[in-house]
């Protein structure tokens, strides 16, 4: 059994994060030992491991909490099920990355208006840009 403390040290997690996902459900609450210490045991262990790994790639906490209610025995939860919802976030990633290079070719558009020099940045094409309603 571990501690909230020894948890976070096996999986790298915040003590704060831990706490977190506890209080919003992804994490069961912990038994609590005869002097009241939260005891962690494997499965939560390995549910941790599972919400981190999730969440380096993206997933909301939401989209986690339907991946671990995938992993729940029972149920007629299919192989497609996993593969729709790891779809849809692959979707929002692309529009994500869409919009960002929107973003970056216009910042490099603005960018260009500005010749970087020791002049006073209240005059800046870049800063004037941002008041400007085109």
């Amino acid at each position: 059994m571990l501690t909230r403390g020894k948890l976070a040290t096996q999986t790298g997690c915040n003590i704060e994060t831990i706490r977190y996902y506890e209080t919003i459900g992804l994490i069961p609450a912990p038994a609590r030992t005869a002097s009241g210490y939260r005891s962690y045991g494997d499965e939560h262990l390995r549910r941790l491991n599972f919400i981190q790994r999730a969440r380096s790639l993206g997933f909301s906490s939401e989209q986690t909490r339907g991946l671990l209610d995938l992993t729940e025995a029972g149920g007629n939860k299919t192989r497609a099920d996993v593969k729709s919802l790891t779809e849809a976030h692959i979707d929002e990633i692309s529009q994500k990355i869409k919009d960002l290079q929107k973003i970056k070719k216009r910042l490099r558009q603005i960018s260009s208006f500005c010749d970087g020099s020791a002049k006073s940045a209240s005059t800046c094409p870049i800063l004037e840009s941002l008041f400007d309603d085109n």
